[in-house]
């Protein structure tokens, strides 16, 4: 799917000449080991870079000069996977051969190497003002977690459930950490992320391959870096001990935010990874699924329910909005859904209908060039020749039998409520 070729030890450049696009899509990925305060250091750091260089000093001046490249995008992101955390620069211009000029992937390339390396120093400082500005950007989207209270149940159940963990660290990090960043320590993070991270570089468009390779060499002059695979990040070892914890939250809110997780030794890099996948979509992952049609539908217990797989972590988690005196028959019936399923009771509609569904998500994610590259960036750590067809016909394997094994090794962990304060008299 892509041409691989090493740019430097632990730098690896990944190409795709497409002629589906008429775009060149670029995304440069920094991956580190993941702690509250490199993420929250991380966090500011690609706000910083993105607001302006070396040369466009000022974000106005930065925009100016994308606009007078037709337009071209530029934007970083901060996310984490398994234990490792990673910052993202992606770049999207207009392919030359469509317009009449033919200076825009030269420019556009020229303004990711300043992006990268050359940052806007004062003295030899990320700007004061700057680094002020996005630190609280990021403190402000670390605050608004609090008011989206689905993710603010889903954070809370985590931090109860795996402390100090990179199953529970946001890849924002802390309040605490991002206001302890100062200008100096913020510079030793980029000079730690150019030098030391892992880098994973990916271009999808109609491109001379050899060609672009041969110029992002020389434009993006990354030394060697200790040689470590994608899976030395990984988290720890976890066997649940099969004590469930039960923890209630409350907060001036109506509706009640029930959230459960389950453990499973089946992650993403186990043989039966795809069998899980299967498994969790009759579960819940879909709005045809056991929990979607038995809570909220025939029940009318929940105002929404579905599971989701983390597989990285081993972990499934539930989610349902009930009214929080529910909370009980709610928890009985999602636990009745998985006997289900440990008892065989499976579909031939519901298989089918799990496969059609998770076939179309992998399809549709194709139909993008950011998304082959999120992607592939992902399942290449399973096999480098991976396609779309690679992971449909592991899924078209998949079995009720399978599903039924997979099932009986989901263990459920912890039951989280956060609900409204006017349901205290009432417990």
């Amino acid at each position: 799917m892509f041409t691989k070729s090493q740019i430097e030890q632990g730098v690896t450049l990944y190409t795709r000449k497409s002629e589906q696009f008429k775009t060149v899509s670029f995304s440069i990925k920094w991956k580190s080991e993941l702690t509250e305060e490199k993420a929250a250091a991380r966090a500011v750091l690609a706000n910083v870079l993105q607001d302006s260089n070396a040369k466009y000093r000022t974000q106005g001046e930065l925009r100016k000069k994308l606009d007078d490249l037709y337009g071209t995008v530029l934007y970083t992101d901060t996310a984490k996977r398994g234990a490792t955390h990673m910052i993202t620069l992606n770049v999207d211009c207009v392919n030359d051969e469509y317009i009449n000029d033919s200076y825009v992937l030269g420019e556009t390339l020229e303004l990711i190497q300043t992006v990268i390396f050359n940052p806007n120093l004062v003295n030899g400082e990320f700007d004061q003002k700057i680094v002020a500005r996005e630190k609280r950007s990021v403190t402000e989207r670390i605050r608004s977690q609090y008011d989206n209270k689905t993710s603010y149940a889903q954070k809370r159940m985590l931090e109860n459930l795996r402390p100090n963990s990179p199953v529970s660290t946001s890849s924002d990090g802390t309040e605490q950490a991002v206001q302890a960043i100062t200008a100096e320590t913020l510079l030793q993070a980029y000079e730690s992320m150019i030098a030391n991270d892992i880098i994973d570089i990916y271009v999808v468009g109609n491109i001379d391959e050899q060609e672009i390779a041969q110029k992002l060499k020389e434009l993006l002059p990354f030394k060697a870096r200790p040689s470590r695979q994608q899976q030395a990040f990984k988290t720890d070892e976890h066997k649940a001990s099969g004590d469930v914890q039960h923890v209630r939250e409350k907060q001036e809110m109506k509706q009640g935010k029930l959230h459960l997780a389950f453990s499973t030794p089946v992650g993403f890099h186990h043989p039966d990874y795809s069998k899980m996948q299967v498994t969790n979509g009759v579960f819940g992952g879909f709005a045809h699924s056991k929990l979607f049609m038995n809570v909220r539908e025939k029940e009318s217990m929940a105002y929404y329910a579905s599971s989701s797989y983390s597989s990285h972590y081993g972990y499934l988690y539930v989610m349902a909005g009930i009214d929080a005196e529910l909370e009980e028959k709610a928890v009985t019936l999602i636990k009745e859904q998985l006997s289900a399923l440990q008892n065989g009771e499976i579909t031939d509609l519901e298989m089918e209908q799990t496969k059609a569904l998770l076939t179309n998500s992998i399809t549709s994610t194709f139909d993008s060039a950011r998304g082959q590259i999120e992607v592939f960036d992902q399942y290449k750590e399973l096999d480098e020749n991976f396609t779309a067809d690679t992971l449909i016909k592991a899924w078209e394997a998949v079995t009720k039998d399978d599903v039924k094994e997979m099932a009986s090794t989901i263990q459920l962990e912890i039951i989280y409520l956060l609900s409204g304060k006017e349901t205290a008299s009432n417990e």
